[in-house]
């Protein structure tokens, strides 16, 4: 069958060759290129893509889309990919496959050359260079390049810029032919001919392991599966060194900061179907190259779950990657060294100080809050937690006002923007990320605060403690001055950090630093039944699911037990119920939070139904499943520093240019642009997961409880997401979904050792405090 003739097997796949004709659109970053292509020969139409008409024979340029390097009119291309229909553009070929075809004849690559593929060719120097070498010309680059200084033209300086030019091209274009078959994306050849240059070839071939560890989006799976290709077996060392450090990273992600060994290898044997000691024999040699390190613990590791039990040796060595246990260690020291360093801010007469600052307050304190406040003035490190309706808020206040008495520098930050907007409307003074108030350089990837050039304050106010990972609260340790007060705010019965880690939770366990827990719900908030129910939840009893006739509740559990109901009733509640009723925009003040992405009550499904409730219509663009639409809400997923946007940050987007590929979103009246090809960094936000939601409040929230969520359904995990509500929360679902998560308090221990690196060793007297 001829190339340029569409596959049998799918009416809709196409492969054909022909000219570049024009560049419509190129990201030099991944590649990602919209091009019009000239058929060599007659292509049949389309006849069943989303009910385009047929259409018969045609010579006429097609658009194709896809990624590749480099793309340069005059040259020759052989593509694979299937029609799509833009409901703006039209028909276009998305192809996964573009080889470039080099030309044969002595016209053809004169041609080629004077396209502009190679720096420092001309047209008319294209033409000399054939007219001396022919149809041996592609050859003689190759092979004998110098050759090329017999040309009028060519001088040293010009040759090697040619040369250069030249290798580079064919590096890239031998690196995309090689990896295409092994399922790595053009995109992906980009990146890792910028990490390796022109050694990238070479490199993959070596080791294709290395891919995994140096370029981020490519895992363990896809180079192993390319390492198995070329030839690399089940029990190559490489491929179990970088098992080993797969599955060490994936416990990161799992929250853990090390992996007890007897785990390590039971994971690792279990993913690469090898024998304990090919696995041993990995981490001596992984130890020595200081890739990873083994730390026997001063006393038994607790296991993660019950589960988990028979399969730890008492004394099972902690194994780190190296990073992670350079994180946990210095966050030790760094917390020990400002615990016993001088407390810069003075108090003449503590107790006289608050009550001035009491009687200005406009509520009277109780005495737990009193004692909360006289702790921080005495303390260099103080945590502060409680649930809600405590009065966390008005201590944090009262310790302002304090510090502020005695005119100390103080600074307020958290984990987010949407907390530390929060943090500045409670306050009524700024409040920032922790990132910007570390002042972040996208370039140098790095922190501009730091041990040698730390924060100016005398008083550092951190609120959402228990969001912070053990790699973030490392560098803000990193620059906290040592005369500083820390005072950490959080609750710790709320979720922990998505990144590794349970940095609150632990140094609260550690003993090694005040703890004021605040317990009281004070009247004002006694009436609310979302803080009540929320209590009840956190000391592990079902709230009362029967509503008041006779008044407004802010909390109701509507039963129903089939998931595709249980959607359709979310639907109807956000668009319609909730705004007639409480007077709310079903965009702007209600969040659905789910406890997990798949499913009919998932937020992708969720997601899709809302979407078509509420913005049905309106320029649209598609990334895969998803379809970003104009006025749509929207979540940045990952934090992306050079637009100042971090992950969790909601906006809406607010201009969608398909001709120009832009669209731009509205975060808090503040408008960010983005390109087409950086949509995977937006998520569409009617449903998002409850662990998106942290740091969060919204006037309404609704969520699914259902037992295909069983898996997920704890007490922290419908305890952080009542806790979201302001003004009216609403759980749909199941009953027995409900008492199985309150019921369920034994969530998985994280793999971390802050707490026991706190705690002082036998003989040394305690940390001043």
């Amino acid at each position: 069958m001829p190339d340029d003739l569409p596959l049998l097997h799918d009416p809709d796949a196409v492969e054909l060759s022909g000219t570049l004709e024009r560049v419509l659109f190129h990201n030099e970053e991944n590649g990602y290129t919209v091009l019009r292509l000239q058929p060599d020969a007659p292509l049949p139409g389309q006849s069943k893509v989303q009910g385009a008409p047929a259409r018969g024979l045609s010579r006429d340029p097609v658009t194709c889309v896809g990624h590749m390097a480099q793309p340069q009119p005059g040259v020759h291309l052989k593509i694979a990919g299937r029609w799509q229909v833009n409901a703006r553009y039209g028909r276009q070929i998305h192809f996964d496959m573009a080889e470039e075809i080099l030309p044969a004849t002595s016209e053809g690559i004169r041609l080629y050359l004077a396209s502009g593929l190679i720096k420092g060719v001309g047209t008319e120097l294209a033409g000399r260079i054939v007219e001396k070498f022919g149809a041996d010309t592609i050859r003689i680059l190759d092979e004998e390049p110098e050759r090329l200084r017999e040309i009028r033209g060519v001088g040293k300086k010009n040759f090697e810029r040619i040369h250069q030019s030249w290798q580079e091209h064919r590096s890239i274009r031998d690196l995309m032919l090689f990896l295409q078959p092994h399922g790595i994306t053009p995109a992906y050849a980009l990146r890792i001919h910028r990490a390796y240059g022109a050694e990238a070839l070479a490199v993959v071939r070596e080791n294709p392991y290395r891919l995994a560890m140096d370029i981020h989006g490519i895992g363990f799976v896809t180079a192993d599966a390319a390492a198995r290709k070329l030839g690399f077996e089940a029990d190559s060392p490489l491929r179990v060194q970088a098992g080993v450090l797969y599955v060490l990273q994936k416990a990161t992600d799992d929250g853990n900061v090390f992996l007890p060994q007897a785990a390590l290898l039971a994971q690792t044997c279990e993913q690469l179907g090898v024998e304990e000691g090919l696995v041993l024999e990995a981490l001596d040699v992984l130890e020595a190259e200081e890739r990873l390190v083994r730390e026997l613990p001063d006393e038994p590791l607790p296991p993660a779950s019950a589960d988990d039990e028979a399969d730890v040796p008492p004394l099972s060595p902690a194994v780190y990657l190296r990073r992670y246990h350079h994180y946990e260690s210095r966050t030790a020291f760094y917390l020990q060294r400002l615990l016993r360093s001088p407390k810069s801010v003075q108090f003449s007469d503590i107790e006289a100080l608050v009550d001035k600052v009491t009687e200005s307050l406009p509520i009277k304190l109780a005495p737990e809050q009193l004692e909360a406040v006289r702790t921080a003035a005495r303390s260099k490190i103080m945590v502060l937690t409680g649930g809600p309706g405590t009065g966390k808020t008005t201590i944090i206040n009262a310790i302002i006002r304090l510090f502020g008495e005695v005119r100390a520098r103080i600074l307020l930050a958290a984990p987010t923007g949407r907390a530390a907007k929060r943090m500045s409307e409670t306050s009524g003074r700024e409040a920032r990320t922790i990132h910007r108030l570390l002042e972040y350089s996208p370039k140098e990837d790095g922190f501009a605060r730091n041990e040698d050039n730390p924060l100016a304050c005398g008083l550092l106010v951190v609120d959402e403690a228990s969001m912070m990972d053990i790699l973030l609260f490392y560098h803000l340790l990193k620059a906290v001055p040592l005369g500083a007060t820390l005072l950490l705010v959080g609750d710790v019965h709320q979720l922990p950090s998505v990144g590794p880690g349970n940095v609150l939770a632990d140094i609260i366990a550690s003993g090694a630093v005040p703890v004021v827990e605040l317990t009281e719900i004070f009247r004002q908030s006694a009436e609310s039944e979302i803080i009540c129910n929320a209590h009840l939840i956190n000391r592990g009893q079902v709230p009362s699911l029967e509503a008041s006739k006779d008044r407004l509740s802010d909390f109701y559990f509507i039963r129903q037990d089939v998931p595709e109901k249980a959607a359709d009733l979310i639907v109807d509640l956000v668009r319609n119920h909730i705004p007639r009723r409480f007077g709310l925009d079903p965009v702007d003040d209600i969040q659905v939070l789910t406890p997990m992405h798949r499913g009919a009550v998932g937020a992708g499904e969720l997601n899709a139904r809302l979407q078509e409730a509420l913005n049905p219509h309106g320029t649209e663009v598609r990334r895969g499943d998803r379809a970003f639409r104009l006025h749509d809400k929207v979540m940045q997923i990952r934090n992306n520093y050079d637009k100042d946007v971090f992950n969790g940050d909601v906006g809406r987007i607010v201009f969608l240019d398909g001709k120009e590929r832009t669209l731009s979103v509205s975060f808090d009246e503040r408008v960010v642009p983005y390109d087409f090809d950086e949509l995977d960094e937006l998520a569409p936000a009617y449903a998002i997961s409850i662990h998106k939601s942290q740091g969060s409040e919204y006037p309404a929230v609704v969520i699914p409880l259902m037992m295909q969520h069983y898996v997920l359904l704890q007490r922290n995990l419908v305890y952080t997401g009542v806790t979201r509500g302001k003004k009216l929360v609403v759980l749909v679902g199941e009953t027995r979904a409900l008492h199985m998560a309150v019921k369920n308090n034994r969530t998985r221990k994280r793999h971390t050792r802050l707490t026991e690196r706190l705690r002082p060793p036998e003989g040394l007297p305690p940390l001043r405090r």
